[in-house]
């Protein structure tokens, strides 16, 4: 997925040889360092960590878990 199709703070799914063991992991396009793409960075999701997007393959966006029509047991 190249740069220009990311979004600023959405979601991936994303994988890197150098880091966590090359297990997929999520990240957000984080734009602390600057609004132009040429800034972004990734933050892992759980960590105080930001890598470059080039260290990482993003594999695709996170998508929202689907709305469940589960209903609870009545006590």
């Amino acid at each position: 997925m190249s740069a220009t199709r990311l979004m600023p703070d959405a979601l991936y799914w994303a994988k890197s040889a150098k880091h966590f063991d090359g297990k997929t992991t999520i990240v957000q396009i984080s734009t602390v360092f600057g609004e132009d793409p040429d800034y972004w960075t990734l933050a892992v999701i759980g960590t105080d960590q930001h890598y470059m997007p080039g260290e990482f393959d993003i594999l695709g966006p996170v998508e929202p878990p689907q709305v469940s029509s589960f209903r609870p047991a009545a006590e």
